[in-house]
């Protein structure tokens, strides 16, 4: 007999005191976890913008600082909601075993894993809104498109998530994650069009980098920071609702069968 429970997720609003008691307790350090979101990113793109910007003409019709900051963004969000998804909910699973007592409440197993996705969706719309905040100081947009970014975020942090939350699920160590980020993460932050033009690369890679997530994400952000609107908007959409929505599937059909053993 198959130890794989196929069924859909049963969603219910129980989710939500189990998001509350994650951000009780991220609360406690959300000082250096704020610092975290915003420091790495913005001194990338300070130091990449300002020291690489320099040496280049415009790219893609805008500063490179604009043209960066749009990457910088949607790379922020995709991060925070990886790294959530990846370390901090193996923790809570594995080694801290708050799952196992959550379980011991009147709660399932679905209840939990929809607020580990609703919860480092949270995480990182914040990062997203700390890059934003630096977009707005330095006033590489002032267009009210802008606004637009935030479902965005959302939409962002659903799709990578779900992605990761498969990789915990299969996880037997921290260690097993460098293969997500060595063979995922990383080509997806060099082909995407985060620090260049995905037109620079050759054919084939351009064609690979249209199936990634992380290139449907920066298509929509990019023009609303410039205040333009994007183009094709329901296939990006669509792309990332999918890698968002089978991704959290397949990741409740492996734990289900994890927890089972």
């Amino acid at each position: 007999m198959s130890n794989f429970d196929y069924s859909l997720p049963k969603l219910s609003w129980r989710f939500v005191p189990i998001w509350r008691r994650n951000f009780l307790v991220w609360r406690k350090l959300a000082i250096p976890s704020i610092l975290g979101n915003l420091a790495d990113p913005a001194f990338y793109m300070l130091g990449l913008g300002y020291g690489l910007g320099s040496l280049l003409p415009q790219v893609a019709g805008v500063p490179y600082m604009t043209f960066l900051a749009a990457g910088t963004l949607c790379y922020s969000t995709m991060n925070s909601a990886t790294f959530e998804s990846l370390y901090s909910a193996f923790s809570r699973m594995h080694v801290q075993k708050t799952w196992d007592a959550m379980l011991n409440a009147p709660l399932e197993l679905d209840d939990v894993m929809l607020a580990e996705l609703a919860w480092a969706t949270s995480k990182s719309v914040l990062s997203g809104v700390a890059i934003l905040v630096i977009i707005l100081a330095l006033g590489l947009s002032h267009s009210w498109l802008l606004l637009w970014t935030l479902p965005l975020l959302v939409l962002i942090g659903f799709c990578f998530t779900g992605m990761a939350l498969v990789m915990n699920a299969l996880s037997p160590n921290y260690d097993f994650f460098m293969y997500y980020f060595t063979l995922v993460i990383t080509p997806m932050v060099l082909l995407c069009g985060v620090f260049y033009p995905v037109a620079q690369l050759p054919a084939f890679l351009q064609s690979a980098a249209n199936w990634l997530p992380l290139t449907h994400a920066i298509e929509l952000g990019r023009p609303l920071v410039q205040g333009e609107w994007p183009q094709r908007i329901g296939v990006h959409v669509t792309m990332l609702l999918a890698y968002g929505s089978v991704g959290f599937y397949l990741a409740l059909v492996l734990v289900r069968r994890r927890l089972l053993k």
